[in-house]
């Protein structure tokens, strides 16, 4: 009925193909019967005083309540992935990314011309059909989402993916598939989709149940303000699932400064997750979204953010519902792709899908049908109909009803006499406190008294760099600077991507005790070099920038780094490119999630190198338990001198072995640099008695992954090489040298 309201049926009641009003009234009438299955079908909307549907605000102004629900590339075809991004965008709503990052190619000068990213021979980038102008000289849609999600796997996450956002979205957890977003079975990781998620094709990808950098509201809070210095404009959004207590939890999401939170319901769930992962998954949202609503408004913190919803919704009675029960947006999931032609096989997860929508085989992708018109057609029916129930109520805006839920009763249904039975009142009863708003009545929830070392930086370094000339700045830090270099690496992203500047023409000299999340997201050219210590989070998401990191000079350790720790947790944690180097060790989760980054490290906790895709670590030092769980792509060396690595590595996806002579080559390169670099006397006496050590060195590697183990070894130690010839001038006339 969906399809033949919209016009991507495969028969037309119409001879032109297109949709017509009747249609969309069998639409409408066939999802407003039948037997009441959710709990919005237990309740009905209080008769008002009908306005003129004249004096309710335009569609346009409710499209922008809309939001397509995280659905990633990688779940989706690519064409299936981009109709539904074209047609948010259009309309002035907004798409999610999913979790599965973003081509570069889509990216185009915000508000200009997109030409010159179509039809850059990336498979990817110029398949949009309905897609206005692709090849006809035309300015052309904008093609990526405004909504940009990062999970549990961080999957695709670099600087320029975040400074694309006008929301970024941090997803904790999902309704649908609890715990298993982002799961990705191999048999859909293709070439495109492994570059795009910094993985290796055919190997399937997961999203470890917990956050590995939440823990606390305390983590929360920051992980929220290293994504508001690294995008100043983009709002910040938190996803958590409809379950008992997701009220207390949203209220640490508004204390924790985030700018909305999603109360994700139990229905839905699209692209990769088998049977076993979609039942007993989360609860109606309509429970989460009113429970939320109840704690917020109770605790007095309803205007600091706004409220989101999604999970099954399908049409405008949807909407009101949810908004009388305090949501200000609302997102579609199925709807859409139901609208672009999806038949609801349910077989996603089997890479078989017949209509070509969730699925990766380019004979099944052939057969895609859809357009962006079709999804547009869908949303401004629905808005429509919004707009007629609001005049039927007497309410000019949605506003007017958001939080009012005593505009709500219980609806008869005789036929169920068991509904009866259901005490509705959490449902049917208004959140209220005296003097507090049941909506959002600020712009952004701005976290006071943060001071920012990357403001006092820019204001020295902007013409500098605008300039095209290199920049060296020096600077005392303390542990109340958090996320030193993140705004940097923001700035430079905004104006030339992912790409960066050339090698060194950012050099940030530092010294003292870092607050957490030194050097997040670093991009290329920039050189982040610290004398003393540094909290947790240390080169999060780092997309190829330089991090150095050596103890104090004075410091009592200065000749036992390897005894001492210098850095927190979750140290390289989603990083897809870059070079970190740390005299001294490093706490727990170390390089989780690394994709691409190289590090030197003296030490590690719990749980190293878990659900590594890609990079080197090298540990000179203590390994903690459960080494390379999960780690599916990537080299580690560790200096095994008490002989018990076996017992603390995870061997599940991993094997031990000894060195060769390329792991040698690589290994040399990297201890040179490393002392060059922070004048580890650990590295000076492993490169002295190299001969008496190198028996004591174990290589860590996936199972069956020697083809793209060899290619990443190759390519660091020509990177090593070029680094170290580049530099080795420069570091003997250093005082790093001393």
């Amino acid at each position: 009925a969906l399809q033949l309201a919209v016009g991507s049926a495969r028969k037309s009641r119409n001879a032109d193909g297109g949709p017509d009003a009747e249609s969309w009234e069998n639409f409408r009438s066939t999802a407003a019967g039948g037997t009441a299955i959710s709990l919005r079908d237990l309740i009905r909307v209080r008769e008002g005083t009908p306005i003129a549907i004249d004096d309710v605000k335009p569609i346009s102004d409710i499209l922008t309540r809309f939001v397509s629900s995280a659905m990633s590339l990688g779940a989706l075809s690519p064409e299936a992935h981009s109709a539904v991004t074209v047609a948010m965008n259009r309309m002035g709503a907004r798409s999610n990314s999913g979790e599965g990052g973003e081509d570069p190619a889509w990216y185009t000068p915000l508000g200009g011309d997109a030409r010159a990213n179509v039809g850059s021979g990336v498979d990817s980038g110029a398949f949009v059909r309905g897609a206005s102008g692709v090849g006809s000289g035309i300015p052309t849609d904008r093609l990526d989402s405004r909504i940009k999600q990062i999970a549990s796997g961080r999957f695709g996450v670099t600087t320029g993916y975040l400074t694309r956002a006008d929301e970024i979205e941090i997803k904790i957890v999902q309704g649908a598939k609890p715990g298993e977003g982002g799961q990705l079975p191999g048999h859909k990781v293709t070439a495109l989709i492994a570059r795009l998620r910094h993985s290796t094709p055919g190997v399937s990808l997961i999203s470890p149940p917990p956050h590995h950098d939440i823990y606390s509201i305390e983590d929360l809070a920051q992980l929220v303000h290293d994504l508001k210095t690294v995008n100043p404009r983009a709002r910040i959004g938190v996803k958590l699932v409809a379950s008992a207590g997701v009220g207390t939890v949203a209220a640490g999401v508004a204390k924790a400064y985030a700018d909305y939170v999603l109360i994700a319901g139990h229905a839905g769930g699209t692209g990769a997750s088998p049977l076993s992962s979609i039942k007993h998954a989360g609860s109606p949202w309509e429970l989460g979204l009113a429970e939320a609503q109840h704690v917020l408004v109770q605790n007095g913190l309803r205007h600091r953010l706004e409220l989101r919803v999604d999970g099954g919704f399908r049409t405008a009675r949807d909407v009101i519902v949810a908004a009388m029960l305090g949501a200000e947006s609302y997102g579609f999931g199925t709807a859409p792709l139901v609208a672009l032609g999806c038949d609801m096989a349910r077989q996603c997860h089997l890479n078989s899908c017949p209509t070509g929508i969730a699925t990766q085989r380019d004979e099944l992708r052939a057969k895609f049908r859809g357009a962006p018109e079709h999804v547009i057609t869908y949303f401004t029916h629905v808005a429509q109909d919004v707009r007629e129930q609001l005049a039927a109520i007497g309410a000019r805006t949605l506003d007017e009803i958001v939080g009012r839920a005593d505009l709500l009763q219980r609806a008869d249904h005789p036929e169920l006499p068991r509904s009866a039975m259901l005490d509705l009142s959490l449902l049917l009863s208004p959140a209220r406190r005296e003097g507090a708003s049941p909506r959002r009545t600020v712009a952004r929830n701005v976290r006071p008294g943060v001071v920012s070392l990357d403001e006092e930086i820019l204001a020295a370094a902007a013409s500098t760099l605008e300039s095209g000339a290199p920049y060296h700045g020096a600077f005392e830090v303390r542990n109340h600077h958090l996320a030193v270099g993140a705004r940097v690496a923001g700035w430079i992203a905004e104006r030339v991507g992912d790409a960066g500047y050339a090698p060194g023409q950012v050099s940030l000299q530092f010294t003292g005790s870092a607050g957490q999340s030194f050097g997040a997201f670093g991009l290329r050219g920039m050189r982040i070099e610290l004398e003393g210590e540094a909290n947790d989070y240390v080169a999060k998401g780092l997309t190829g920038g330089e991090v150095f990191i050596r103890p104090f000079r004075n410091a009592r350790f200065g000749g036992a780094s390897h005894l001492n720790m210098i850095v927190g947790n979750t140290v390289l944690y989603g990083a897809t490119d870059g070079l970190l180097l740390a005299a001294g060790q490093a706490g727990d989760r170390f390089a989780v999630r690394n994709s691409g980054a190289c590090a030197v490290v003296e030490g590690v906790g719990n749980h190293a190198c878990e659900y590594m895709t890609g990079g080197i670590v090298v540990v000179l030092g203590r390994t903690g338990r459960n080494f390379g769980a999960g780690m599916s792509n990537g080299i580690a060396y560790v200096l095994d001198e008490s002989g018990t690595l076996a017992s603390r590595t995870n061997h599940d996806l991993v094997l031990l072995a000894s060195l060769d002579s390329d792991d040698e080559a690589l290994l040399r390169e990297l201890l040179a640099v490393h002392r060059a670099r922070t004048g580890s006397p650990r590295a000076r006496a492993l490169i002295d008695g190299w001969p008496r050590v190198r028996k004591q060195w174990r290589k860590v590697q996936p199972r069956g992954a020697a083809e793209h183990v060899a290619a990443i070894r190759a390519h660091w130690t020509d990177r090593l090489r070029a680094m170290t010839a580049e530099s080795t001038a420069e570091i003997e006339s250093s005082s790093l040298s001393d």
